[in-house]
Parts: structure tokens; sequence; C-alpha cells
């Protein structure tokens, strides 16, 4: 299966938004909910516990990872059903990420950004390859069909999302 890499690099007052979009036939506060509700995000990236809400951290099992680990994910805008960003700090790094949600006629619009600091720029060819994965895990949960297989995205978008962060 041949996957064609969507992700868009834009250059900001504080370092580059790495950029992915997708968009769903249906209502925004169904797509909402696909993004919010824990035994939703099971389907597609992983189960999370907590008390939600601007400011306070949530505990997220990223299911689909290696070991399955647990990470600490602070909500820092949660403003139903538009506007989600959360930050998060693993052994990786530190993480901004938002969705933004739009809705027009019966179509809703899904936009990914992470935010991207310091050397994350140099980490696009394997961050660009896992959202594509997990933004199309989120269509199949979301729509009902078969999961995406991780081995279609990467290394196969890595160049793209190489070039891309060369510029």
């Amino acid at each position: 299966m041949t996957i064609q890499p969507t992700g868009r690099l834009h250059t900001t007052d504080a370092g580059h938004d790495l950029v992915l979009t997708r968009t769903y036939r249906a209502p925004i506060e169904d797509v909402w909910m696909s993004l919010t509700e824990p035994d939703r995000t099971a389907r597609w990236y992983g189960p999370w516990t907590g008390e939600a809400g601007p400011g306070r951290t949530i505990k997220v099992q990223m299911s689909f990872e290696e070991g399955q680990p647990w990470t600490d994910m602070r909500i820092e805008v949660c403003e139903p059903p538009h506007r989600l960003e959360v930050s998060a700090t693993d052994e990786a790094g530190s993480w901004l990420l938002e969705v933004q949600l739009t809705q027009q006629s019966d179509t809703t619009e899904f936009r990914f950004i992470q935010h991207l600091r310091g050397d994350q720029l140099g980490m696009v060819p394997q961050i660009g390859a896992g959202w594509e994965y997990y933004l199309d895990m989120f269509g199949a949960a979301h729509t009902g069909v078969d999961r995406p297989d991780f081995g279609d995205y990467y290394p196969a978008l890595a160049e793209y999302y190489e070039d891309l962060a060369k510029g």
C-alpha cells in the first residue's frame, strides 16, 4: 500500500508548525467526541484517565507504541468542539500538540498541528510519518474501517518529511 504524505511545514515566530489535515463527513460534535472521549481515543491512540479540563493533567496510554507506555498530558486549551491543545514531556522531548476542528455543511475539517521547537525540526521524518499513521488510525476508528499498518508509513514517508524539513 502506498501512502501519500499530507503534512506541511510552516515557519512561525517560535519555530515551525507541522500541519496535517483530514476531512470527515460527520458533524463536528461527533469528531470532537472521537478526539476527546476515553473509550473512543482508545480505538486510535489510547485510553486516558484523570479529570480533564484546561490546566489539568491527564494520563494517556500510547496503546499502539512498543510497551504501551503511559504519559502525562497537560490540557493547555480546551474549547469544545473546536480546539484542543495539549503538552507532554517524555524521553524523546517536550511536545505541544493542537487540533482545530471546523465544520462546513456536513463535513468537518480536522487540522492537527505539532508546534516544533528547538531541535525538533530534525525529528520531522519520524514525527511526520508517525502523525500520518495516527491520523489515519483516527479516521479508521471514526469510520469503522480496518486500522492501517505502521509499516506502510515508516520508513516509506521519511524521505518526504526529511525534504520538507530541509526546506
